[in-house]
């Protein structure tokens, strides 16, 4: 897995900065309220920092270490609002996306975004980064952090070190597009991790002045020692910093809300006309949506595709944008499989006037279900694609040339009395054939006209 670990350093104080109109010099700050009001600090500049101000204490002790600074008042629903809106657009590069929209909270200020699959569609890792930073410079002010590691914790580590300078092992640091950027490579997060400091592994004051009396400097020197023995110097926590150190991930990663819906856009430039043109975008979204449902075990039950159309050398008034709406036969995270059904429906149906824009849409995601495979059936797989295959057939031919057998009564005296022929009948039929023909019988075409 690849993980993006994004940080903007101080944005409560950075967001009360843009909503203010009073110019701010460089005196120390503290958000929060006003020093006789009864509340914590939420953030504090790094003058007041130095001034001995801390996040969570007493305001009114805040104002005792340093008088001289200004104190402003929280505005939680601006805030989370703005997280939130920078959450949806990075929710346009990655349907993975997660984070804290709380300003309470100490994770504010911090998002994950899951790229496993992205570099089909955007990239690799670096341009990738660049982008999400000028997509988000309008929404939150500057300057962003960011990281790119195999585990959460390597991510977070990397992009709290993409403000220093220096390099390590199996690292480089870009800048671009008001981002600094540090990669960890794939498989290097323990050589990456080793150098570090080993109160980086954990939060609590405690462990870290048993991790120094101990003589354990270095997170190198806790992965190289037994479970075991570290379990047995440091209870239920030793397990979570020694995995940690080994680079193995403890907290699995979790998309801030279900995933239901995934959507994700390529403009086309110039515009395009020719099917094959639009394949290799489709084939673009499609696969980059695979390996996104394959990581994260989910399948999707419904396709839509968008195509904005550029009506401008087109005979005559077309429409702006053409919607295609498919149900898939069963739930698949085979992005190939969704293709070749949409890919069907454009040919069946071309567009009238060149494509500017294609945006793939799947709906009914939802973890992908279990199937419990039979002892001596050799092809138990072949009903799922016996339903595919109705599918192509029935966007082909027509859904109403499409038929199958239903088994009545195998016992009837009369042969035809065994069996009866079925329709699908409406939108999304061919479907409901395909589930049916995969318990009652296998589909043969119809006997109506054929092309």
């Amino acid at each position: 897995m690849r993980l993006l670990h994004l940080y903007w350093p101080h944005l409560l104080i950075r967001l009360a900065r843009t909503r203010s109109s009073v110019p701010f010099a460089v005196e120390p700050i503290v958000l929060g309220g006003m020093p006789w009001t009864n509340g914590r600090v939420l953030d504090a500049s790094r003058s007041a920092l130095e001034l001995g101000v801390r996040p969570g204490m007493p305001l009114g002790a805040a104002h005792r270490l340093a008088p001289e600074a200004r104190f402003l008042d929280p505005n939680p629903e601006a805030d989370g609002a703005a997280l939130e809106a920078a959450l949806d657009r990075l929710a346009g590069f990655s349907p993975g996306v997660a984070g804290e929209a709380d300003p309470n909270m100490p994770g504010f200020g911090r998002a994950e975004v899951h790229l496993d699959g992205l570099d089909r569609l955007w990239g690799p890792e670096p341009l990738i980064v660049g982008r999400i930073g000028e997509g988000l410079a309008e929404i939150l002010p500057g300057p962003l952090l960011a990281g790119i590691g195999g585990t959460r914790f390597a991510a977070a580590v990397a992009a709290s070190l993409a403000g220093k300078g220096g390099t390590a092992s199996g690292i480089a640091t870009v800048e671009g597009g008001g981002v600094r950027l540090r990669v960890v490579e794939a498989g290097a997060d323990v050589d990456f991790l080793a150098p570090l400091p080993a109160a980086a592994l954990s939060r609590d004051p405690e462990v870290r002045a048993r991790l120094d009396r101990f003589g354990l400097r270095r997170i190198g020197q806790v992965a190289e020692l037994p479970l075991s023995a570290v379990v047995a110097r440091f209870g239920p926590q030793g397990e979570r910093i020694h995995a940690r150190a080994r680079g193995l991930e403890t907290e699995p990663f979790r998309p801030r809300r279900a995933p239901e819906r995934m959507a994700l856009a390529l403009p086309v430039e110039p515009p395009v006309a020719e099917i094959e043109a639009l394949r290799f975008v489709l084939h673009r979204l499609a696969a980059t949506f695979g390996d996104q449902l394959v990581a994260r075990g989910a399948a999707a039950g419904q396709a839509r595709l968008t195509l904005e159309l550029d009506g401008t050398f087109a005979a005559g008034e077309v429409p702006l944008s053409l919607v295609i709406d498919q149900r898939l036969p069963e739930p698949t995270s085979e992005g190939l499989a969704v293709e070749r059904l949409l890919l069907a429906r454009i040919e069946a149906s071309p567009p009238p006037a060149p494509v500017s824009r294609i945006e793939l849409e799947l709906g009914d995601v939802a973890p992908a279900a279990g199937c419990q495979l039979t002892l001596f059936t050799p092809q138990t797989g072949r009903t799922g694609r016996l339903g595919w295959q109705l599918a192509r057939l029935g966007l082909r031919f027509g859904e109403h040339r499409v038929g199958w057998m239903e088994i009545g009564d195998p016992e009837a005296p009369l042969a035809e009395a065994r069996w009866s022929w079925r329709r699908p009948v409406g939108a999304g039929g061919v479907a409901t054939a395909a589930k049916a023909a995969t318990t009652s019988a296998t589909a043969t075409p119809n006997r109506g006209p054929h092309r």
